[in-house]
């Protein structure tokens, strides 16, 4: 029966849990029932001028990822169109991202021998990101994702952002025939290559690239309305799509994108029943963590700079569940993952978007254009063919140039020693080991320094004055009885700072003159198994001396946690309760030194003494001094 009740106990805590901030499965319902002819003109315009970045987007992130570029372009529609039926946020806009591309081509430039598998690796990764961000948002770990260091995502996308300019300066210069290999996996192979390789530089790529980024840097400085991205690829494309396709003069052999047919279009689920997928699902398991981390992070991130402008409330667990609930559905469409795209969410916004809707419009514009894509194939004019690879690699490149926010990069370097440090580590690591390695050294980088920082409790020696109000005793004063020992306790006492206090406190019992030693616990705060554990040793290792320890000053959290663990019983061994005798006192909110006092006078019964006159002072105009 007992067991029982524990049980029915847990279960109840395990659904409090959950109905706490809880998740919608449709969030979008409560924006139909005020929809209107004028939201819906606003959201189709929105959308319409998202779908023309997307698109450009899409086969960009695509390249990036190299992966065909179909993945990137359905997973472009799919994740904009399923997204908005789940998520917080009224303007975010999923789809593949600079950030988790590049990471999915690091850990297959890595892991040559999953090279080329697409069809079976890449929906069972990108189901495996859907499952890993649903379950995140159901345990509400996007609540979590505000403690990471914004050094470490500044130090990530720096670091990444020079990766990518790495390697897209392979097409770019024509020189990816010549760098290529497994030398060129790593960013400083991938640099000497290169270097050796650059007498080699084809021409006509490079000024291919050349043209488009003077046509990108036009359109952005005059018409700063139009989607430069986009228009400059679209531009590139006429100019010199039909030039390579003609094979005029030098032209020829210049390397551009393939067009996709219908087929490519067609559902791919993963094959979950086929022979060798538990190999799969554990060589995929650490990039899967890793995109879902970062793309919930990433999607985290957006919605709070969005809600920045719009006065919005950001509910982050709801938007973790969109990321899963896209990656579900791209994966079945057969997309690379989804994350939120910072870039298409501020245009979706400027455009004005007015609601959930404007995404989902987006989805149904660039799928249409993807049946239009592969319907070209049957018309003899496949589009995609006019897209030259050195004039995207161009405009990837100056998009990755303004990942590098310098203002951010000089807050971090020069804020503290600590956020330098994980910025440059972090910066360092994304140019060394796989990107989904990486972000992960750069976490716990910055957690093992704020837990250095945070694992360091306070404790001060304390003594009754004159006038009745503790207070430090001066290096020089004498204890008014050198018995005896009040020590007081501030800060975390979690798993972190659990040796740093037992030492500490260890120390002080080293005084040859100490018999009895009052920890007041009243600011000590989040005690552990830990720390509670080192409590214990504590206890016994002065038994074991003939020494005393009283706890004064205890919360009712502190209480709890003793109780519930036992160490409350070896605290109050040897304490007469019959007599009203006792080896911890709780705090008083009314006046928090008396528990102190009788703590005090604790001890002097346990040394035998009534040596010192106890005073206690009390101002009743502040019941709720903090002690």
């Amino acid at each position: 029966m007992k067991f029982s009740r524990k049980l029915a106990k847990a279960t109840r805590r395990f659904g409090e849990f959950f109905a706490k901030e809880r998740v919608h499965f449709m969030p979008f319902t409560r924006d139909l029932k005020h929809y209107s002819v004028l939201k819906f003109r606003h959201d189709a315009w929105a959308a319409a001028n998202v779908t023309v970045l997307a698109l450009a987007q899409g086969i960009a992130f695509a390249a990036i990822a190299g992966l065909p570029v179909v993945y990137g372009i359905v997973s472009t529609a799919v994740a904009a169109f399923v997204a908005p039926l789940f998520a917080g946020s009224r303007h975010t806009i999923l789809g593949p991202t600079n950030a988790t591309a590049f990471m999915l081509f690091s850990f297959f430039s890595v892991n040559p021998s999953l090279t080329g598998r697409w069809d079976q690796l890449i929906p069972l990764l990108v189901m495996m990101v859907g499952i890993i961000a649903t379950v995140g948002a159901f345990l509400r770990v996007a609540d979590l994702l505000q403690y990471i260091s914004r050094s470490v995502l500044v130090g990530y996308i720096s670091g990444a952002a020079v990766l990518i300019v790495a390697n897209q300066l392979k097409p770019l210069l024509g020189l990816t025939g010549q760098v290529s290999g497994e030398a060129s996996s790593t960013f400083i192979g991938l640099v000497f290559g290169l270097v050796r390789a650059l007498p080699l530089t084809h021409w006509v790529s490079l000024m291919i690239g050349v043209v488009t980024l003077l046509i990108f840097a036009g359109l952005r400085r005059w018409k700063k309305t139009w989607p430069a991205f986009a228009v400059a690829l679209l531009l590139a494309s006429i100019l010199f799509g039909g030039l390579i396709r003609g094979e005029v003069g030098p032209f020829k052999g210049e390397d551009t994108f393939a067009t996709f047919g219908m087929s490519d279009l067609m559902f791919k689920f993963p094959h979950l029943m086929r022979e060798g997928l538990p190999a799969d699902i554990s060589a995929l398991l650490g990039i899967a963590l890793a995109i879902a981390f970062l793309a919930s992070l990433e999607n985290t991130l957006m919605a709070k700079t969005l809600a920045a402008k719009t006065g919005d409330r950001p509910d982050v667990n709801q938007d973790m569940f969109a990321v899963g609930m896209a990656n579900f559905a791209s994966a079945i469409a057969g997309g690379m993952p989804a994350s939120g795209s910072l870039t298409r969410s501020i245009l979706n916004h400027e455009s004005g978007a007015k609601t959930r809707f404007a995404s989902l419009f987006s989805g149904l514009y660039t799928m249409a254009f993807a049946v239009l894509i592969a319907a070209s194939v049957g018309w003899g004019f496949p589009l995609i063919d006019f897209v030259p690879k050195s004039a995207l690699a161009a405009l990837i490149i100056a998009l990755s140039f303004s990942l590098f926010n310098l203002r951010n990069i000089r807050i971090c370097l020069l804020s503290t020693s600590d956020d330098a440090v994980v910025l440059i580590i972090t910066f360092i690591s994304t140019l060394l080991a796989p990107l989904h390695v990486a972000i992960f050294i750069g976490v716990a980088i910055s957690i093992t320094l704020f837990l250095r920082k945070a694992s360091r409790p306070f404790l001060m020696e304390y003594e009754f004055s004159d006038a009745g109000e503790l207070r430090q005793i001066a290096e020089k004063r004498p204890r008014p009885i050198p018995a005896i020992s009040i020590v007081h306790v501030e800060g975390d006492l979690f798993f972190g700072a659990a040796e740093l206090f037992r030492t500490q406190i260890q120390r002080t019992v080293s005084d040859p003159t100490i018999q009895v030693i009052i920890l007041r616990l009243k600011n000590a705060r989040h005690l552990d198994a830990t720390s509670v554990m080192a409590l214990e040793d504590l206890i016994l290792l002065m038994r074991e001396r003939n020494l005393h320890l009283i706890v004064s000053g205890a919360t009712r959290e502190v209480y709890r946690v003793l109780k519930k663990s036992g160490v409350l019983v070896t605290l109050q061994e040897g304490c007469d309760r019959s007599a009203g005798e006792s080896n911890i006192f709780l705090t008083s909110f009314r006046n928090p030194n008396l528990s102190t006092r009788a703590a005090l006078k604790r001890a002097q019964q346990l040394i035998g003494t009534e040596k010192a006159d106890i005073r206690i002072f009390y101002d009743p105009s502040h019941p709720r001094t903090p002690e």
